[in-house]
């Protein structure tokens, strides 16, 4: 069968509004490491790592072995009517890990459950379905989360459950927050916060929810200390603050296990994902025993936390933990950074290298203007393929490189990686003059 046979049945079953990379987009077969594998037998530095999902690489035999034993002993699914062991093992390293006190832990299938999960205890709690939300967010694709993303391009749908007011993200190019320095936009983000409160709201506001670093968005973040800002207002009127961790947590950022901590506040529910399954279905809301017990009937997750996805997670966090990788993610991620900082440093076509650890992204625009490149990103795109490199590509106007490789990443991969991308930048700018 050749790719082309599979591109084609593909489009014959599968929505069409499911979108696929690359002009001629890969089927990839195997993994290894850092590296994967394509139906022709090319092999790829992998720098997105199924959207920052495979977080400690392809393959790796600690994980592989963990899940191999659980599948051994014949049971892959109880439910969770029944007591699962790994998962309540998993728990309490999570709720351990997340710094909130008296903590409780739901498991769910992917990061838009554990949001609408989130979303489910905050609005009880508060008895409240009026959410703060923040300009140029994504939190998932069910009908309540698709509600609370603030980027029209990932909003299916125009119908909403819920009553959003929305928040400026205090993001440093564009915006009317852009022309203020750190400390002012800071300022001007609480400034807009009150002012949100008193004219979009009845004043019983159920909860904010925010990443600490906007994924989808194009890893574009507020200064630190925002959300502690924001939290001092939040808590004048009992407002719940619930930090979308699902591309952040894990020690991505290099700087924290969370990225929350960069605020220098504890959030009252946190929620988690990608990364911790490593590629298997894993996912969760960990919070505030009170806000967490306030479901008022029955509710359950059939696949959440089940036998093989928890046996997978607890070899993950144990792996990642016992490895180090927050520091790796800090120490291998200054050379991508710092490296692209200096080979994009008088190219007008790159409005900014920003990000954290090993959550890195490149925005093009065209020169002179801060205005969306989107074409030219596409051929950095492209071009990052032929060199041998994946990245990831996102931003509201689609002009942005996002780069999140497994935390596992070497220095001397990331320097080869930096090598392909710095070279794909330079060929997409000369063939634009």
């Amino acid at each position: 069968m050749t790719a082309d046979d599979l591109l084609t049945r593909h489009r014959a079953v599968l929505p069409s509004w499911m979108p696929l990379y690359y002009a001629e987009p890969l089927e990839l077969v195997a993994g290894s490491g850092r590296r994967v594998t394509d139906a022709a037998g090319r092999s790829y530095l992998d720098f997105f790592g199924g959207v920052l999902t495979t977080m400690v690489g392809h393959d790796i035999p600690e994980i592989r072995e963990a899940v191999e034993r659980q599948l051994r002993t014949g049971l892959v699914h109880s439910s969770t009517l029944y007591l699962i062991r790994q998962q309540v093992e998993l728990a309490e390293k999570i709720a351990r890990l997340s710094g909130i006190p008296d903590a409780r832990v739901f498991f769910t299938n992917s990061g838009t459950e554990a949001n609408e999960a989130a979303l489910l205890c905050a609005t009880n709690h508060r008895r409240s379905h009026q959410i703060l939300a923040v300009r140029n967010s994504y939190h998932g694709r069910s009908y309540a989360t698709m509600g609370v993303t603030g980027n029209r391009a990932w909003s299916a749908s125009a119908l909403n459950p819920l009553q959003v007011a929305w928040l400026h993200s205090g993001e440093r190019l564009r915006g009317l927050l852009a022309r203020l320095d750190a400390d002012d936009r800071v300022e001007a983000a609480v400034e807009d916060l009150r002012e949100v409160l008193a004219t979009q709201t009845s004043g019983d506001v159920a909860c904010l929810i925010a990443e600490p670093i906007q994924g989808v968005g194009g890893f574009t973040h507020g200064p630190d200390g925002l959300f502690a800002a924001w939290r001092k207002v939040l808590d004048e009127h009992g407002i719940l603050l619930i930090s979308d961790e699902v591309q952040t947590g894990w020690g991505r950022t290099g700087e924290h296990f969370w990225g929350y901590q960069a605020h220098g506040v504890t959030p009252d529910l946190l929620t988690f994902a990608k990364g911790i399954g490593n590629g298997f279905t894993l996912a969760g809301v960990v919070g505030r025993a009170d806000v967490l017990e306030s479901v008022p009937a029955i509710s359950f997750s059939t696949f959440g936390g089940n036998p093989v996805s928890t046996a997978a997670g607890n070899a993950v966090l144990d792996y990642l933990l016992d490895h180090d990788l927050q520091a790796n993610a800090a120490r291998v991620g200054a050379i991508l950074g710092d490296g692209l900082r200096s080979a994009t440093a008088g190219l007008s076509q790159v409005a900014e290298v920003r990000g954290k650890g090993l959550m890195l992204a490149v925005e093009f625009v065209r020169p002179g203007t801060v205005e969306p490149d989107p074409e030219l990103t596409t051929r950095v795109f492209e071009a990052c393929r032929v060199g041998g490199l994946l990245v990831g590509k996102g931003g509201l106007h689609g002009n942005v490189i996002r780069i999140g490789p497994p935390l596992t990443l070497t220095g001397d991969e990331a320097r080869e990686g930096l090598a392909i991308l710095v070279d794909a930048i330079r060929t997409a700018v000369e063939v634009t003059a």
